[in-house]
């Protein structure tokens, strides 16, 4: 398969069996045009219909180049992985531990419901029940020594040292078992103290922070329990750590709206603030609240992403380096074919667990009907479910076995596809336009960045 498409205002094909990435001239790219509307054409009815535009020569050297590329498997490579085994052992490795459903901010989209999960009581996790999770975690990760927990919440600083004891015991744990723990958490910063940074600063893997960009879009959405902003309550918390940790392993994850679809701004905004690791999603949510992006906002989300794409590079190339989460992608390598697959391992190699206990597929799915796979507390755990979530992957999803995008996407997020559609197989749309989109742009950045963007004479080349 070969996706052709355009952006940044550059000519571009991916092919995606083998994963090159040709940045293209308009010669190049119109001969690709011609091949796909008919693979089977010969190389001199192409020349033929190309020379009415082009003079003959160069289309024949196109042409011919085209055919040679296709000859040496970076164009038009067989992309069917249908005989792979995508099954494993059943190894869980990572896990995301509620250390409080509650929350000390009032977001508007909060799909956590403010911290409750839609369980109507807020309460926070107690050391036993986040040692018996951790417990769980050793004895369900095989001979797997990397393991993951991210302190989850609500706001998970509201728990803090419910974290510093848990952190602790994992430490412990390591010697033990030959296992290496990697934390994390994702804070909205509102409770942080020197002591608290320092401890981030020296336990924590990666540390995200939810900012949503320029004060007035992130106080209208992420307001405090008595309704006022709380942009002046982190940000310059969020600064102090930031600086701390030397622009090293965190995210500023923020999320933008329909009352924002100039986001790019908020990104911007971020960076000047001197914030180099960012990351703006889009709000996810029913179609029914007035902030939630439709169809119809599409092309104007489309549009502002070629904006800061096209800003991402000028300012870059600058000095004003950033790093912008959804423009950045691996196609030197990347992560293997399983991980493209099978994408993020939710239900599978990664779980949630609630302050009570209660094992999930993910944050996500936690408090849904239905979605409850055990308890770290009895050892239940339900393998029929991890299963299905096993065998939710590319190669299974009919949405997903013919979309150009399935090997860097992974299928998309269960959770939303299981929100929209009652089926963690059947991905949300909305959210499959836009991370096309994203990689589109992403492709273009890499190639502009790596200097792969042909001059006029030239012909397709592979990345």
């Amino acid at each position: 398969m070969i996706h052709l498409f355009r952006a940044l205002d550059m000519p571009m094909a991916l092919d995606v069996g083998s994963g090159a990435v040709h940045a293209l001239d308009q010669l190049a790219y119109d001969a690709l045009a011609l091949f796909l509307e008919d693979e089977n054409a010969d190389h001199a009815s192409m020349i033929e219909k190309l020379s009415t535009t082009y003079p003959q020569k160069d289309a024949t050297e196109v042409v011919t180049e085209i055919g040679e590329l296709i000859r040496m498997g970076y164009l038009n490579t067989p992309d069917d992985y249908t005989g792979i085994d995508t099954l494993d052992t059943g190894v869980v490795k990572a896990m995301c531990l509620h250390v409080a459903h509650d929350c000390n901010l009032r977001c508007q989209y909060c799909f956590a419901d403010t911290g409750e999960y839609n369980m109507r009581s807020r309460c926070m996790l107690s050391a036993d029940i986040g040692k018996r999770a951790l417990d769980w975690l050793v004895s369900k990760s095989g001979n797997r020594q990397n393991l993951e927990v991210d302190f989850f919440g609500g706001e998970p600083l509201m728990n803090f040292p419910v974290i510093q004891e848990l952190v602790a015991y994992g430490r412990a744990l390591e010697g033990k078992h030959n296992k290496r723990f990697k934390f994390t958490t994702t804070t909205n910063a509102v409770s942080m103290t020197d002591e608290i940074m320092d401890f981030l600063n020296r336990e924590m893997d990666n540390v995200v922070i939810s900012i949503d960009g320029r004060p007035e879009i992130h106080d209208r959405m992420r307001p405090t329990p008595n309704g006022k902003g709380s942009y002046a309550l982190i940000i310059d918390k969020a600064k102090r750590f930031v600086a701390k940790r030397r622009q090293k392993q965190y995210y500023l994850r923020g999320t933008f709206t329909r009352y924002n679809l100039d986001f790019g701004n908020d990104v911007l905004h971020l960076a000047d603030e001197g914030f180099e690791q960012l990351s703006i999603e889009p709000v996810v949510t029913s179609a029914d609240k007035p902030y939630a992006i439709r169809d119809e906002d599409l092309p104007t989300v489309f549009a502002e992403y070629e904006r800061l794409g096209k800003m991402y590079l000028e300012r870059r190339k600058n000095g004003k380096w950033f790093s912008f989460f959804h423009f950045v992608v691996d196609l030197t390598g990347g992560p293997c074919l399983k991980k493209r697959l099978t994408g993020c391992g939710a239900g599978n190699e990664y779980v949630a667990v609630t302050p009570e206990g209660d094992i999930y597929p993910c944050h996500q799915f936690v408090g849904r009907e239905g979605m409850r796979m055990g308890s770290v507390v009895d050892g239940s755990f339900d393998t029929a479910m991890q299963t299905r979530f096993k065998q939710n992957h590319v190669l299974t999803k009919e949405k997903c076995r013919d979309c150009w995008a399935r090997f860097y996407c992974s299928g998309g997020c269960a959770a939303n596809a299981h929100a929209f559609n009652g089926d963690i197989s059947k991905p949300y749309e909305l959210e499959c336009q836009m991370e096309r989109k994203r990689l589109e742009c992403a492709m273009a950045i890499f190639a502009a960045e790596n200097g792969k963007v042909q001059q006029q004479e030239d012909a397709v080349k592979p990345d």
